[in-house]
């Protein structure tokens, strides 16, 4: 079966399933109540799949490393970190009180610009590359995931379980007033990204290959890093951490359609993402009627499949 015809049957698949999870249970006494909960909440999961998935992918094309994602870079850890410390410092009613815009915006920010500086002073410095990055990353993600555990020891227990609501990315309780903000920018830094989107085919070659043919492989790895910071900035900062499901959906992708190609990688994560974001919320809610965030079944799918990726890669 061709590519494109597999994203086709992807795309006629999640249109039933955005259906099913629309319309289900509906009738003319509660469809108008259920769709203001529906629609904000089926739009959230659109934007998270979206951008996750693109960020991984491209994540995974600039490592030129199938089992890497986003994460490693340590932005759950400071998004968690940020969370514990507001709370800490100005209590959970002071934080409920604060517009949600401007929680999103100051956890969005302090995430980029944070990484941004980051990512200047380890490239302004001769002889460092990303593998030097993503080992940073991860020192400072665990750095930030120890702070944020002893602060949490100091917070009072009712509070804390403010904060541990935080923990897991929800799609229950979505406010609609940070939608409108995070489609702006997901919509912006996907109209900056398309134009690279060509590149990536010739960045997957390899430093080497990639500098060969014309690429100016330094500049575009920042520009492609900053992109990624944004995109797993903004869906952390709307839902909440969702470490394993970059790598669910890239490597599904790799393995369903058979091209180099990012322009069906993208698109095929980006399905495969939003398909298995509606249809576990769809199973959750509608048909076994589980309490427990989608986010935490996704991370045990995930890392039973990391494993599986380890043993294969460590058969070759």
């Amino acid at each position: 079966m061709r590519d494109k015809q597999k994203a086709g049957l992807f795309t006629i698949a999640i249109i039933i399933l955005v259906a099913f999870y629309l319309f289900a249970g509906l009738n003319i006494n509660n469809w108008d109540y259920a769709f203001s909960r529906r629609i904000p909440k089926l739009i959230a999961i659109i934007l998270t799949g979206c951008s996750i998935a693109f960020s991984t992918v491209v994540f995974q094309t600039i490592t030129n490393n199938r089992i890497l994602t986003p994460s490693i870079l340590g932005l759950d850890s400071l998004y968690m970190f940020i969370q514990t410390v507001v709370v800490f410092m100005f209590g959970a009613a002071n934080l409920t009180a604060v517009s949600n815009n401007l929680n999103f915006m100051i956890s969005v920010s302090i995430m980029v610009i944070g990484s941004v500086l980051l990512y200047k002073i380890l490239f302004n410095e001769e002889n460092n590359n990303i593998y030097f990055l993503l080992l940073v990353g991860l020192i400072f993600g665990t750095l930030f995931h120890s702070l944020t555990s002893f602060i949490q020891m100091l917070i009072d227990p009712n509070e804390f379980a403010f904060i541990q609501n935080k923990m897991f990315a929800s799609f229950n309780n979505i406010n609609t007033q940070i939608l409108l903000l995070a489609g702006i920018v997901i919509a912006v830094v996907f109209a900056y990204s398309f134009i690279y989107i060509k590149v990536l085919d010739v960045l997957a070659l390899g430093r080497a290959h990639a500098i060969n043919l014309g690429i100016a492989y330094d500049i575009l790895i920042k520009r492609m890093l900053v992109v990624i910071v944004i995109l797993v900035s903004v869906s952390t900062a709307l839902v909440g951490p969702i470490t394993f499901l970059g790598l669910l959906v890239a490597n599904l992708a790799r393995e369903i359609i058979s091209t180099f190609k990012h322009r069906y990688l993208i698109a095929t994560s980006v399905l495969i993402g939003v398909f298995a974001l509606v249809g576990g919320q769809f199973l959750i809610e509608r048909v076994i009627n589980l309490k427990t965030p989608l986010s935490v079944i996704i991370n045990f799918v995930g890392g039973l499949y990391f494993i599986y990726l380890l043993i294969k890669e460590n058969k070759r």
